[in-house]
This record gives C-alpha cells, sequence and structure tokens, in this order.
C-alpha cells in the first residue's frame, strides 16, 4: 500500500516487426476483456508465472527466441497463456521463426496475440498554413507460439531449470544487497507502506513473514510505490484520498512492478491478503478505461528499468 540479473533489452526484434497492423480498440478491448475476465474470477494471472508451481523459486519473463525478454503488457499476456495451458518453456517465437530454426508447429496449435508500440509520422497544416508533422502512436499486433506447442527446436528451448532449494526464513544476501543499492531509505515498523510526505518505505520485521520470498515480495510492491516521487519518475495517477480510483491505478502499478521485479530477481511473488480488496478496485478501474492495464503495465516497467538503473554497471 501507499500512503499519501538483468536489466531489459529494449531491442526490437525485426522479424516481429513484419506483422499487420490490427485495429487499436480492437486490441485494447481484447487485453482488458482477458484482464477482466480473470479478475471477476478471482484470478491473478500475472502472479502464475510459467513454471511457478513447477519449478518453486525459479520465476523469469516470457522470452524471445533470441533470449531477450518480453516486456510490459506483452509479459502479462504470455504469462497468463502459459499459466492456462500449463506451457514450461518460457521461450516464445512467430511460425516464421519457428522455420528459420528448422522447427514445426504442431498441426493444430494456437498462437498468442502479442503487441509491438509503433508511431505514424503524419504531416497537418496548422492555423497560420504552416506545414507540421506530428507522429501518432499505435500498435501491431502479432502471433507467437510457446516451444511447447513446436517440434524441432534444440533442447536449449526445453531445458528446465534446476529446482532451487533455500532456507525460506534465511535473508538473501543478493536481494538484500540490490534493494539496498537502491539508496531507498528503509525502515521498520507496523505496516507496509511508502509515504510520500517522508519519503520513506515501512517494513514489518522480517521474522514476521511466512517466508523469505513474501519479505521480498512486498519490499518490491513498496519500492515501486517509491519510484512515483516527484524526483525520480514523478508518477502522478491523479489519486487524492485512500480508495480512490487514483489509489486503485497506482496500486495496480505497484502489482504489476512487484511481479516484473521478481521476475527478473528469480524469486516467485506471493499473493498479498489485501488482494480481495483490490481486485474490485482494479475492476472499476479498467472498466471505466480500457486502456489503464496496458499504461499500469508500461508504468510498471518503467518503474522496474528504473531500479534497475540504480545498481553498479
Amino acid at each position: 500500500m501507499t500512503t499519501t540479473q538483468h536489466p531489459v533489452n529494449r531491442s526490437r526484434p525485426t522479424q516481429e516487426a513484419q506483422s499487420n497492423p490490427s485495429p487499436q480498440n480492437d486490441i485494447y478491448a481484447r487485453v482488458t476483456a482477458k484482464i477482466l475476465m480473470d479478475l471477476e474470477q478471482g484470478n491473478l494471472t500475472w502472479r502464475k508465472p510459467w513454471h511457478s508451481e513447477q519449478l518453486n523459486g525459479q520465476v523469469m519473463r516470457p522470452l524471445r527466441w533470441n533470449n531477450i525478454p518480453y516486456t510490459g503488457i506483452n509479459t502479462l499476456m504470455l504469462w497468463g497463456t502459459a499459466a492456462e495451458q500449463g506451457f514450461k518453456s518460457p521461450y516464445w517465437m512467430t511460425f516464421k521463426q519457428a522455420q528459420e530454426l528448422k522447427a514445426t508447429v504442431r498441426k493444430g496449435e494456437k498462437g498468442t496475440q502479442v503487441v509491438y508500440a509503433d508511431k505514424l509520422t503524419q504531416e497537418e497544416e496548422d492555423p497560420n498554413g504552416e506545414t507540421r508533422t506530428r507522429q501518432i502512436p499505435f500498435l501491431k499486433s502479432y502471433t507467437v507460439f510457446n516451444a511447447n506447442q513446436i517440434e524441432g527446436l534444440s533442447e536449449t528451448f526445453y531445458k528446465q531449470p534446476e529446482r532451487v532449494e533455500a532456507n525460506p526464513q534465511s535473508r538473501n544476501a543478493e536481494l538484500e544487497l540490490f534493494f539496498a543499492q537502491t539508496k531507498a531509505e528503509i525502515y521498520t515498523g507496523v505496516q507496509a507502506n511508502y509515504s510520500m510526505t517522508t519519503d520513506r518505505v515501512q517494513m514489518p520485521p522480517f521474522e514476521s513473514f511466512e517466508s523469505a520470498e513474501s519479505f521480498y515480495a512486498v519490499l518490491a510492491h513498496e519500492i515501486t510505490h517509491w519510484t512515483r516521487h516527484p524526483s525520480r519518475l514523478n508518477r502522478d495517477l491523479g489519486r487524492k484520498t485512500y480508495g480512490d480510483a487514483g489509489y486503485a491505478k497506482e496500486e495496480l502499478v505497484a502489482e504489476l512492478g512487484a511481479c516484473f521485479l521478481a521476475a527478473d530477481l528469480g524469486f516467485e511473488p506471493m499473493p498479498e491478503t489485501k488482494h480481495a480488496a483490490y481486485i474490485q478496485s482494479w475492476l472499476e478501474a479498467l472498466q471505466n478505461d480500457k486502456r489503464f492495464i496496458f499504461q499500469a503495465a508500461s508504468y510498471a516497467q518503467k518503474a522496474v528499468e528504473y531500479i534497475h538503473a540504480l545498481q553498479p554497471s
């Protein structure tokens, strides 16, 4: 809540850009409808990454064929499909990319649509008769298949990472250092929150959490809130009072940011007790703004990239 290993590569995969653009409203409406349906059923599909049930502690981002991670809304879309279909491989690729790897998509397999943001340059004449150019953002969609839907790929695409066993109540030195490197002021108190007024993160005692993973997941959530400060990303979603629409939107950004960070750092995000209440507010926010899940994922992605950038190179 809020009171007031490896950075993502943003390179564009050239083959994926060859796909035909889809109507804007169709893409936003389709993805938002899927998220809304999951929320109405009480499911947080972004908290069920591709192999969280099979390999506890080995969560990661969905990957392109060339090991470049997917980001933003595509992470949510692919995590959701993997959870529903039981895919265990993190790798996704287009039909053509599979062919170029001398592999074949199995007959009858249904692909998953992901999106790519692009810009259209348009010339316009202003009231003075002068010609000006402006860039109009739009989305393209294209279809990818999970490696588990493809035959003939090298073993690399199917191999599962080894299960990691750890003492659930032991502090993780690498994660401790990662969060310390942000230079955020974190102190021990009675609840988990970030205060804009004092610019401090409060966390309950480590020993009060059921597991180390749940502690770091909550800390990742609060550190995502911490990035909204005016001196950092200056993220203002219109929050005025506790529980209003702006509050719900910021909570969704922090929720997604925590999941993205957990995937990047290699641990499984743990659900929080307040999610049942949050789900209702998220449903209302998404029903009133069909594009917000895209914006929330984008805000979360920027927050995570900001936190990664604070780490020594």
